[in-house]
């Protein structure tokens, strides 16, 4: 055992048994510079709610490491950063290993000493038996950073389907690196120069694609990966981990699928109950979920606590199916009804996220994650279940457009480049045969595009954003490069990993994590563990999709494990809002008149007739332009109350017609200062079927 140097660990805040969730922070400086822990701390306070009750630092020469304590498991004790036996190794790390018991104590079969009984001290270990290989050991959700004294290096990686975020930036030969950007702007703020590779991703996807992020010298780590700096020098990101190849593992019959899928999965959920402080679940009321809560109700003693979300509009809402299935397993079942008056929750989440996000589905996952805060500190959730099995309604479109691959493809590209630019803007299916005329990856990309600048949607941006534009690499490229070149043959499973290795990664993680860590809540995703995604991906297409009917063999589970058939039967509704109805009643006046604004309209990306027309053939019931107008309407309060409100400079390098405003407008600032004094209150009442109902009007909330 090496003697303790000094002072070499600083812990800041309370330490409160099961403080929730948890997040990272640190940088490594130039080799003649010292890191101060004031740095670090700073980082760090810009994600306490990531984890409100306990801050480690380690300071030492030029490395910093901070994080935001998560106390899941081993509450008194656990506090990071942790070293290893001769502390020459410590980590800082934010999410979950279920597997830490089994990797304890083979590493104690190998003489490692363990100080600590929570699973981040199974890292620095397995880091010492096989260096930058640990990742592959490590079964669960996690960010990573660790530092090694004696090779000074510092190590981030990040877990196989990106469920915990990790972002750095190499800058004057130091770097940066957290679970979010506020920590790396809050110690180098000359980094918020807006990256317009990243914005028009956003345009197109309504997020942005690994490794790009909403600034120039900020990079995401891609899933999957660990990346190396040492010696001032910082490496390539790594792979560890890929789906594997699609279609390999042929069943001898159905029950044998469904005893393997039952079984897999049980264990997937099984390991997730394993914490310190009160579990529960978010129950849509959706297939996916409901089989995570059937299979939590068999290994609990006590009731499961579920929460789901409910609007007054009964075409979204499926507040009555999740009923029915928490009657199902005798739940302890918590419903809360979100109403239209979402003005200061928008302005809210706009100002917390630091790139600009167009999932509206955000806003009843920052509402459920609030409520279910209330009750319990970990939600295990059904997310994954539609990526892995062909769950969506653009698969079922993708597989019935697969009529258009006999289109030659010299005809398609002599109507995109002659016919269509002379199709009115508004003109029915114009989109539609726009879509026709593209080879099958372009065709599925398009159809979940949103704004495709480079592409369809040109006559919506102005002439100098198109300009400037059509110098950056295409969106769709790295797209067209899962779709064609991934792990699978059949069509169908090309689209499953393209929408795995983006939508899944990019939107739906991205908004779990985020809108759960807004509110302290941790959230554990079964289907996404990385043994069940192995075998769904080597289950062939026709296990999937037969007949039509979408996630045919996990709807068999449901009935298996006993969800009610009307339940798995229904039409699928997902977890959207009713923006449509919305839009056209209060949003209208409150929040989608700021796209018509002079403040807006100026800032030269867009044509303002052209966005003028957007809106108000949306308006008037013209067309559905539901997804387009929202993501403009995110991208303008993305700029307002982020960039602006914080004083940054929203001018893309090279894009010097893009004009920066003046800050927040009264109107903007009013709605956040007001968000910041809302009170709580809520109307109770309990429905005959027993649930707590919870409503809130988001105006007060």
């Amino acid at each position: 055992m090496r003697p303790n140097l000094g002072p070499r660990v600083i812990f800041f805040g309370l330490r409160k048994g099961g403080a929730p969730v948890c997040g990272i922070a640190g940088l490594v400086r130039r080799s003649d510079e010292k890191a101060q822990a004031d740095q670090v701390h700073s980082m760090c306070q810009t994600i306490v709610h990531r984890g409100p009750d306990d801050e480690g630092i380690y300071a030492r020469g030029p490395v910093g490491l901070g994080m935001r304590r998560l106390s899941i498991i081993d509450l008194s004790g656990g506090h990071q950063p942790i070293h290893n036996e001769d502390q020459s190794v410590w980590v800082v790390f934010n999410g979950e290993i279920y597997n830490f018991l089994e990797l304890r104590r083979e590493l104690e079969s190998r003489g490692h000493t363990f100080y600590t009984h929570s699973d981040t001290e199974v890292i620095v270990h397995l880091y010492e038996e096989m260096g930058s290989g640990c990742f592959t050991k490590l079964r669960g959700m996690f960010a990573v950073a660790l530092y090694d004294e004696r090779k000074k290096s510092l190590l981030l990686g990040r877990d196989r389907l990106g469920k915990k975020p990790l972002y750095y930036a190499e800058h004057q030969g130091r770097l940066y690196f957290g679970s979010e950007i506020k920590t790396i702007l809050a110690v180098a703020p000359e980094l918020a120069e807006v990256d317009p590779r990243g914005v028009l991703d956003f345009f197109y996807f309504g997020y942005i694609l690994d490794p790009l992020s909403s600034f120039q010298k900020i990079r995401k780590l891609p899933a999957g990966h660990w990346v190396e700096f040492k010696n001032g020098t910082l490496g390539t990101a790594q792979p560890y981990w890929d789906v594997p190849a699609y279609g390999t593992y042929v069943p001898a019959n159905e029950e044998e699928c469904l005893r393997e899928l039952e079984s897999r999965l049980e264990d997937a959920v099984r390991i997730r109950l394993i914490a310190d402080v009160p579990l529960g679940a978010l129950l849509s009321g959706g297939v996916d979920s409901s089989i995570v809560v059937a299979l939590m109700a068999r290994h609990s003693s006590s009731p499961v606590k579920t929460f789901s979300i409910a609007f007054n509009s009964q075409r979204f809402s499926e507040g009555e199916h999740a009923r029915k299935v928490a009657q199902r397993f005798a739940t302890d079942h918590h419903e809360l009804v979100v109403e239209a008056d979402i003005e200061q929750t928008i302005h809210h989440l706009t100002g917390m996220l630091e790139e600009p996000f167009g999932d509206s589905s955000m806003i009843p996952t920052y509402h459920v994650s609030r409520m279910a805060r209330k009750h319990v500190t970990v939600a295990l959730s059904g997310d994954g279940g539609d990526e892995l099995f062909a769950g969506y309604d653009r698969h079922v479109i993708a597989m019935n457009r697969k009529r258009f691959d006999g289109i030659p493809a010299w005809f398609g590209r002599a109507y995109r480049s002659h016919i269509h630019p002379l199709v009115p803007a508004g003109a029915y299916g114009r989109k539609f045969l726009w879509n026709g005329s593209l080879p099958a990856s372009d065709r599925y990309l398009d159809s979940v595009s949103y704004l495709p600048g480079l592409h369809r949607e040109q006559g919506l941006f102005s002439a100098e954003f198109a300009d400037a534009a059509a110098k950056l690499p295409d969106p769709f490229e790295p797209g067209r490069a899962w779709h064609d070149r991934g792990p699978a043959q059949d069509s169908l499973s090309r689209l499953l990993y393209l929408d795995t290795k983006s939508y899944l990664n990019g939107d739906i993680l991205v908004k779990v994590d985020r809108m759960s860590m807004a509110t302290s809540l941790e959230m554990r995703a079964p289907l996404l563990d990385h043994k069940f995604v192995e075998f769904a991906a080597s289950l062939s297409s026709d296990w999937k999709f037969r007949g039509g009917s979408r996630k045919y063999i996990l709807k068999k589970l449901a009935e298996r494990v006993g969800v009610p058939s009307e339940v798995i039967y229904r039409k699928k509704q997902g977890f959207t809002l009713p923006l449509d109805d919305w839009m056209r009643q209060g949003l209208k006046n409150d929040l989608l008149e700021i796209l018509m604004e002079p403040r807006t309209t100026q800032r030269g990306y867009f044509r303002p007739a052209a966005v003028r027309r957007l809106v108000d053939e949306h308006i008037r019931g013209r067309r559905a332009h539901t997804g387009a107008v929202w993501c403009l309407l995110m991208f303008e309060l993305w700029h307002r109350n982020f960039l602006e409100a914080r004083g940054y400079n929203p001018q893309p390098p090279g894009m010097p017609f893009i004009c920066p405003t003046d800050s927040a407008s009264s109107r903007s600032i009013d709605a956040r200062s007001s968000n910041a004094r809302a009170s709580n209150d809520r109307s109770h009442d309990v429905g005959n079927d027993g649930a707590e109902r919870e409503t809130v009007a988001e105006g007060r909330a």
